[in-house]
């Protein structure tokens, strides 16, 4: 009897024995099992995640003489907004856009919401006739055209809108350009009372000056030197779409 109790815990105790001796080797196992998934699966998604967003990547979008047309048509069925207030070193004015001249209205509310104009000057005043803005002698202006693209715009002269005071209007590139197409970079502010309407028919009005014509006219009463630039440089500080 002693020697049958003997034999069954003796067996009992080898039991527990390979029992305490087995787990935690295949609790080890698998602990590593999951560490080692674990991390593999994140690398392999950062690294499809790093090659989709390269393969994403595109060029600037840059405005050109092909695509410039198209791209204001339908720019300006999106317009909401048709006022713009420029803002300078002498004051600030605020100019109306016509809604009939869409591609000059949409060009100018682009490049004010691209903040192309700030900084820039009235770099040509010429003595009750106009003030003319956009362009500077800085290098920033030229790395801004350079970024937005290179183009032109057609005239639009035949909307009846004339060059009365106060009017702005777009004037034609100074490249080979029988057809006086617009320079889009820059603008011109008639001060002339009541008007310069021997411009008409030969730029495009595409605005006019609803509030601020007393800083218009003091823009265009200060000293020039040749070429009509302004002796002091007036900035175009902020341009904002109302």
């Amino acid at each position: 009897m002693l020697l049958r109790q003997s034999a069954l815990t003796t067996s009992i105790l080898f039991l527990l024995f390979v029992s305490c001796g087995e787990s935690p080797k295949k609790d080890k196992d698998k602990v590593q099992e999951n560490i080692a998934n674990t991390d593999t699966i994140p690398e392999t998604e950062v690294d499809s995640t790093a090659i989709a967003e390269e393969e994403e990547e595109e060029e600037p979008f840059q405005l050109t003489e092909e695509n410039a047309i198209d791209f204001f048509f339908d720019y300006s069925k999106k317009l909401k907004k048709d006022k713009v207030k420029i803002t300078t070193t002498m004051g600030s004015f605020t100019v109306q856009l016509y809604d009939d001249v869409p591609y000059h209205k949409a060009n100018f509310i682009y490049l004010a919401r691209q903040k192309y104009f700030d900084s820039t000057q009235f770099h040509r005043v010429v003595k009750d006739f106009i003030i003319q803005g956009g362009n500077s002698d800085d290098r920033k202006t030229a790395r801004k055209r350079g970024k937005i693209g290179r183009y032109l715009l057609p005239p639009d002269a035949k909307k009846g809108h004339k060059h009365h005071r106060g009017t702005i209007s777009m004037p034609s590139s100074e490249r080979d350009n029988p057809h006086k197409l617009a320079s889009p970079y820059e603008f011109f502010i008639v001060v002339t009372d009541p008007g310069s309407y021997h411009l008409d028919g030969s730029y495009t009005p595409f605005g006019r000056v609803v509030e601020g014509m007393d800083v218009v006219d003091a823009i265009n009463n200060v000293p020039v030197g040749d070429g009509d630039w302004p002796w002091q440089n007036i900035y175009i500080l902020k341009t904002e779409v109302l």
